[in-house]
């Protein structure tokens, strides 16, 4: 059960409701009020600049949309934020991500990897949030899988992520109703 109430659409203000609508807009749906912009349409200047954020490193970089799903996946395996993997895992499938590294991303197993991009990429931040620091043999790998550019992009895709999954477990933000979690403890 979530820590605070979900918002009601009657009693956000107009400046969050039009956030609540541009935000659900872009990113298929109705008026966000639920999860983590639920959270954040509590304070609609941090918010409205993270949303702003969130759509740039969503549209304006040059990571492959399925390299940053694996980012966004790992992230929220990291802090089983179940909101997020529910937000996420269907998009990382959409973008051409195998079905198998997904399960196996959420089973909290190894990939076995058909692309040396992705493999990088999970290398890269599997040692990132497992150690704290990355070795040289892991970005080397990363950087010619990618780019430098990207390797910035990417990490900032996932640090914005995590971001959003804190909020998610902190403040226990509930799935959309009828969603059932999909990642174990």
């Amino acid at each position: 059960m979530a820590r605070i109430r979900k918002l009601e659409i009657a009693e956000l203000s107009e400046h969050q409701l039009r956030l609540a609508n541009e935000i659900g807009g872009t990113r298929g749906g109705g008026p966000a009020v639920n999860g983590p912009w639920g959270l954040l349409l509590r304070n609609p200047q941090l918010c409205e600049r993270g949303a702003a954020l969130g759509t740039m490193l969503r549209d304006a970089t040059s990571v492959p949309k399925r390299l940053s799903e694996i980012a966004i996946a790992m992230v929220a395996r990291y802090w089983t934020a179940q909101f997020e993997w529910y937000a996420h895992a269907p998009q990382a499938l959409r973008a051409g991500v195998a079905k198998e590294v997904i399960e196996a991303i959420r089973d909290r197993r190894r990939p076995v990897f058909e692309k040396k991009d992705e493999e990088a990429v999970y290398d890269y931040f599997t040692e990132l949030l497992e150690t704290r620091k990355v070795s040289a043999p892991t970005y080397k790998a990363l950087i010619a899988q990618v780019s430098q550019e990207a390797a910035i992009e990417i990490t900032a895709i996932a640090g914005f992520y995590a971001m959003v999954a804190m909020l998610i477990v902190a403040f226990e933000a509930d799935l959309p109703e009828g969603a059932k979690p999909q990642l174990p403890e």
